[in-house]
């Protein structure tokens, strides 16, 4: 029963990353129509900053859960106005192709210069050490990864669903002629929400670093099961990314105590499972 316990926690834990990068895509992509395959990249970018801060400025881990985002959404946003922006009412292959072009380059930059290996990144003190449920052996930050991961999702969720800011992003995106009638600057609402995605991503680059080290390959490894989450979940929908970016991890997690070669394809096959009974996804509506 241990073995199953640490392997829903382990499940848990990829749920938090699945659930934070499928977030950021979600949003991009219900807000701005953009296949952004640059976010397991800029969830790399947002590990680095977290080291170079570190190591370099002596700026500990708890001021990179704030820097971090910013720096990333900084540079998200200048992708935006001087690449992404020109491609708008064009097919969603363009901005896949740009980014995907985007993300083997700024690997690539990372890789020539750091190489493929990981680079240590040290858990701050107050988060070590574990506690002992009786059931199992909790490390304290993996629980501070799950509670903090959920609590970012659903205050982002909120932010989008049932505030007024978040009205103006949805109307933008849906009649930017009107809003703009109303004195609303959409391109500059546009450009602040894909900086919001892609410091999501940056926000879990900064959790995953003390747990999966810091390596420019580390967005490669996750972006094609993040994709398949947003995909099962629905295109742009918010509430589903998140729930099954969890559900995702703990299935996986189960996976790889009942039956360990599928751990590996479990979530593509629930895909196509999925896209077979309901090509929207799971909480997603037909255009």
């Amino acid at each position: 029963m241990q073995a199953l316990y640490a392997q829903l926690l382990v499940g848990l834990i990829n749920g938090s990353f699945y659930a934070l990068l499928s977030l950021g895509l979600a949003v991009i992509f219900g807000m701005l129509n953009i296949i952004n395959f640059a976010h397991g990249a800029l969830y790399m970018m947002g590990a680095f900053v977290a080291y170079f801060l570190l190591n370099l400025f002596g700026i500990n881990y708890w001021w990179a859960l704030l820097i971090s985002p910013l720096v990333v959404g900084i540079f998200g946003m200048i992708l935006e106005r001087t690449m992404l922006k020109w491609l708008t009412g064009l097919d969603h292959l363009y901005g896949l192709l740009l980014t995907f072009g985007l993300a083997l380059i700024i690997q690539g930059v990372f890789q020539n210069y750091f190489g493929s290996s990981g680079l240590p990144y040290s858990i701050p003190d107050q988060l070590r050490g574990g506690m002992n449920l009786g059931f199992m052996f909790l490390p304290i930050y993996r629980g501070w990864v799950v509670v903090f991961s959920l609590v970012v999702c659903l205050a982002t969720w909120f932010l989008i669903e049932r505030t007024r800011l978040g009205a103006y992003l949805r109307a933008a995106t849906e009649n930017p002629t009107l809003v703009r009638a109303f004195g609303i600057n959409v391109p500059r609402m546009i450009t602040l929400t894909y900086g919001l995605g892609v410091g999501l991503a940056a926000l879990a680059g900064v959790l995953s670093a003390p747990i999966n080290q810091v390596r420019p390959l580390m967005g490669a490894d996750l972006i094609i099961v993040v994709f398949a989450v947003v995909v099962i979940g629905g295109m742009g929908s918010i509430m589903g990314s998140i729930i099954t970016g969890f559900a995702l991890g703990v299935i996986e997690g189960l996976t790889k105590y009942f039956y360990p070669e599928a751990s590996n394809t479990v979530v593509f096959v629930l895909m196509v499972l999925v896209l077979l009974v309901k090509p929207t996804g799971l909480t997603g509506r037909a255009a």
